[in-house]
């Protein structure tokens, strides 16, 4: 059986963060409404993703609620999915493009039956979930969310019904729960045709998602739980009780710090995926970034060969050196001239020395004479250099074609520049797919 999942939900209203669906719920939730603020708290506390409600009211507050959007998926440690205001194919495209893993389409609207088939053709059936708060709605359009939802979020009105639907028992459904109550969360939890939960329960910011799990575990429910498959008797420790913890950039790969953990690091670490450590200097337990905000995500924990040395993978907020610098290890010792190929360094690298001619121009410089002339001048050369790509390419020499490859990836890079697109943008929409 399948890990159950616990999905908090977040309404958002004039790029504000709400209380709730209805126009009298519609009062900020905190002082400054600031929703992504409230949706990285949500995915560091232990959900399995986020259901965010796009409540607008005009197109203008759409398009804002979008860029809102794309800002919570770039902060979101877990999966995010969007609901309300999809009424068009461009709609799902736009939310999809903004990071979202699955767009919902209301299937009371008919506009939106009518366009399932082409959404999930056209972007994949596991990016599309359908709202399904009636009766009316799983009759009408029973066979098409069997043929085309990789999701059906589902409201207690229809929660018992789907079993009896034979072709939709392979279409996980996630509950929309109007109870706060943990009994009831329970109780659906338990239920074996019950995906996971979304609504008031697992959205309150009054009690811990990753304790609750524990309890689900404790009854028998499955969850996603963070264990070890080794545990910490089997460590080597040194003469303080403590096993060193080389921290590197889940991404990049680079080493950002070297710490120590104890026992009691080590399982925090694992209850709140935030990495956790034991400070040397202070005597104390050390959550990483929880003065600064500078967190550590653990994404993965590996024992080398001796079992006495942990390296983990993290994903690092800002920086993870206390001096300010990315990374502890910045003091140049000794270095040898040599080439280094790490693919993405290299990229960034040069996109790094484009970004400095932008903002401080060079005479002389191509790149420079490229920012000049302006956006039409630099696609006139990205599309010239794509054409020299296909030419090249039809030609046995595989030299020519390496070079017309880096020409057109530099031009291109000269594009992200211009239209402010990082490498970090890329890497990440494509790590998504």
């Amino acid at each position: 059986m399948s890990d159950k999942w616990m999905i908090p939900c977040l309404y958002l209203y004039q790029g504000k963060a709400v209380a709730g669906r209805g126009p009298k719920e519609r009062t900020c939730l905190s002082r400054d409404g600031d929703a992504v603020k409230l949706a990285g708290s949500y995915s560091d506390s232990g959900a399995d993703g986020l259901l965010v409600f796009d409540l607008s009211s005009t197109d203008e507050e759409h398009e804002e609620a979008i860029g809102k959007i794309k800002e919570i998926c770039q902060i979101s440690q877990v999966p995010v999915s969007a609901a309300g205001n999809v009424k068009r194919v461009e709609d799902v495209k736009k939310l999809l493009y903004a990071g979202c893993q699955r767009v919902a389409l209301n299937l009371s609207k008919e506009s939106n039956a009518q366009m399932l088939k082409e959404v999930s053709d056209r972007f994949g059936r596991e990016k599309i979930m359908v709202s399904v708060f009636d009766m009316d709605d799983l009759r009408s359009c029973q066979q098409k969310i069997g043929e085309y939802a990789g999701t059906v979020l589902a409201a207690d009105a229809v929660r018992e019904k789907i079993p009896e639907r034979a072709d939709l028992s392979d279409v996980p459904m996630l509950l929309y729960m109007d109870s706060d109550q943990k009994a009831d969360a329970l109780k659906v939890l338990s239920e074996g045709h019950i995906q996971g939960i979304t609504g008031a329960f697992v959205s309150r910011m009054d009690f811990s998602l990753a304790d609750f799990k524990e309890e689900c575990r404790a009854q028998g429910i499955p969850v996603d739980l963070c264990e070890s498959a080794i545990a910490w008797e089997e460590l080597k420790l040194n003469g303080d009780g403590l096993i060193p913890v080389v921290v590197q950039d889940y991404q990049t790969d680079e080493v950002l710090m070297l710490a120590y953990m104890n026992e009691e690091a080590f399982e925090t670490t694992l209850r709140t995926g935030k990495m956790t450590y034991w400070s040397r200097s202070r005597q104390e337990l050390w959550m990483k970034g929880l003065t600064s905000g500078h967190f550590q995500y653990m994404k993965s924990l590996t024992l080398d060969c001796d079992n006495d040395t942990i390296l983990a993978k993290v994903a690092q907020v800002g920086a993870a050196c206390h001096t300010g610098n990315r990374a502890c290890f910045f003091q140049k010792m000794v270095r040898k001239e040599y080439d280094d190929t790490n693919p993405l360094r290299v990229f960034q690298n040069v996109y790094q020395v484009i970004q400095d001619r932008k903002a401080h121009p060079k005479e002389g410089s191509y790149t420079n004479y490229l920012f000049d002339k302006g956006i039409d001048k630099i696609l006139k050369k990205v599309g010239e250099e794509c054409t020299e790509i296909v030419i090249a390419a039809k030609n046995p020499d595989k030299e020519e074609i390496k070079y017309e490859i880096a020409d057109f990836l530099y031009h291109v890079m000269v594009l992200m520049a211009e239209k402010g697109v990082s490498w970090e943008d890329i890497t990440r929409e494509l790590a998504r797919r």
